[in-house]
């Protein structure tokens, strides 16, 4: 094997099995990067200095290829179910070595950095892939080494082998098809193969750190997070992919801490990753500034935009190959970011519920107990392109707000949330980001202004003893005026033309919360329990 590129570790890719590939690259930086993919042809400069690339069929995530290695040190821990699949270890270990066998004389890059921001907590992982592109997304997306002695003894905790263009056989490999993210706990190792979709790699590390964090205190979250006037004026967004998160962190009145994943720890909040992996349909500068700015610059790279092959001018309003239109560019492109990625305690926590019956309402401060419970519940509606086969917004509840990527049983997460907010008294809130004045189809997406509006009230005190209403059957508490927004808009009742027709969709939305909490019934307290819908008050309705 040849080896190219600043500092190569002395531990080298021989200690994951891998020999006789043709040259490693390793830590190369974002120009030689660019120059790799290019002359590889796996992506073009657009205008201003994105790379685009494509990512053939596979334009999302897919979970019904993702499976947890069934093995001793994990096995016992592992939430299994529709989530977590097992995969035995046999076949696990044939299949790793056709992977190993298809390395054999094919050149690989090598990225060595972190998962976290903070020291004290981080995981170092190592990223060995066949594309020059998917090396440059491990670059942006995670914390890179750029200490020259520290890579020369870099050592990971966990590595993933990405490999696009080996596609197993299910009928011999016992995939679910050609395509495969296969997790093993006890080798620490991700195998990754037939998908070209980069977001597998970053949800991979965000899995294991979801498995080993607890087990230190930390609760880890599948959220964004930014702060006001200091590092102590923190807020969460959390929810799945779609639903806002970046939107809404990114305010250019706020200092932006990271944009999808973090920790909790007894010191505060830190950042998982080193960039951002923002959803890119539709956008434009006036309605998203920062996002917009950050996508246009070298470094930056843009999967499935639409462009112009003469001028390079990219579209972010084709969304011909997919909805799910990514921009993975460093957090140093944005400029209000903490560059440290750690901050203070929460004050405040918001679960954004992408609501596609357009029953909740636009905000709504949540107890305690109501917070573990839609904690539990993590509403939402999955948006067209997050996963293959999602062309509409469909109803989901994804526990803790994002389940594809809990390995451990959810009270683990929901104890951790539970005990973080009393010991640092954060107020809770609900944001539906959904749909208003009926359902998707026949209501509209809640105004980005409205939405904006009402976090920034939340955010800055203008709502602590502010005049509410109680929110029916859901028991919400809810804000009665907030300047800026019309009063009609919060109380979702009075967006539908047919307020007979509301009920009965809040009344089956209520139902749909009762049915899936159920699983979590006999694991919580009876406060917790009884924080839901009161399916009681339908009847006497």
């Amino acid at each position: 094997m040849q080896h190219f590129g600043p500092s190569p570790s002395k531990y080298g890719v021989e200690n994951h099995g891998i020999r006789n590939a043709g040259t490693v690259y390793w830590h190369l930086r974002t120009p030689m990067l660019y120059e790799q993919a290019a002359r590889r042809r796996e992506g073009v400069l657009a205008h201003r200095g994105p790379l685009v690339v494509r990512t053939g069929d596979h334009t999302g995530r897919s979970p019904n290829d993702k499976f947890i290695v069934r093995e001793p040190t994990s096995e016992n821990e592992i939430w299994w179910g529709k989530v977590n699949r097992p995969f035995e270890q046999a076949p696990f270990d044939d299949l790793m070595r056709k992977v190993l066998a298809y390395i054999q004389q094919r050149d690989i890059y090598v990225f060595d950095g972190y998962g976290g921001t903070d020291p004290r907590y981080r995981m170092p992982v190592r990223i060995i892939t066949e594309y020059a592109w998917h090396s440059l997304f491990a670059r942006n997306m995670f914390v890179p080494e750029k200490d020259p002695e520290k890579l020369e003894l870099f050592v990971p905790e966990f590595t993933v082998i990405d490999m696009p263009r080996f596609h197993a056989h299910p009928d011999f490999d016992g995939t679910h098809s050609q395509t495969f993210i296969l997790l093993d706990f006890g080798k620490r190792l991700v195998l990754i193969g037939g998908t070209e979709y980069a977001g597998e790699i970053k949800k991979s590390i965000f899995t294991a750190l979801n498995y080993y964090l607890p087990k230190r205190g930390v609760l880890p979250m599948h959220c964004s997070a930014n702060y006001g006037k200091d590092r102590d004026d923190v807020a969460l967004f959390f929810g799945l992919s779609g639903t806002g998160k970046t939107t809404l962190s990114n305010d250019p009145a706020r200092t932006l801490i990271g944009d999808d994943e973090h920790g909790w720890s007894d010191d505060g909040v830190f950042n998982f990753e080193g960039g951002c992996y923002a959803k890119v349909i539709n956008l434009t500068e006036e309605s998203e500034p920062l996002i917009y700015h950050a996508s246009r610059q070298f470094g930056t790279i843009l999967e499935n935009v639409a462009f112009d092959p003469e001028t390079r001018y990219v579209d972010y309003f084709d969304g011909t190959l997919t909805e799910n239109t990514r921009a993975s560019y460093p957090i140093t492109h944005i400029d209000n970011v903490d560059r440290t990625g750690v901050a203070g305690h929460p004050r405040h926590i918001i679960f954004l519920a992408a609501d596609a019956f357009g029953v909740l309402p636009p905000i709504s401060r949540l107890t305690r107990e109501q917070a573990m419970y839609h904690f539990l519940s993590g509403y939402t509606a999955k948006v067209a392109g997050t996963e293959r086969g999602i062309d509409e917004p469909q109803p989901n509840f994804s526990t803790c707000f994002g389940a594809p990527f809990m390995p451990l049983q959810p009270g683990i997460y929901a104890r951790l949330l539970g005990e973080k907010v009393a010991k640092h008294n954060a107020t809770v809130w609900m944001v539906n980001t959904g749909w208003t004045g009926g359902p998707y189809g026949t209501g509209r997406r809640m105004e980005l202004a409205y939405t904006r509006r009402l976090v920034s009230a939340a955010l800055n005190g203008e709502l602590d003893g502010a005049e509410t209403f109680n929110f029916p059957i859901f028991n919400l508490e809810v804000p009665a005026h907030v300047e800026g927004v019309p009063d009609e808009v919060l109380d979702p009742r009075n967006t539908w033309a047919d307020g007979a027709a509301y009920d009965e969709q809040r009344a089956r939305l209520a139902r749909m919360f009762a049915d899936n909490f159920r699983q979590f019934a006999d694991s919580v307290s009876q406060p917790i329990r009884e924080a839901g819908p009161d399916l009681q008050a339908i009847e006497v309705a």
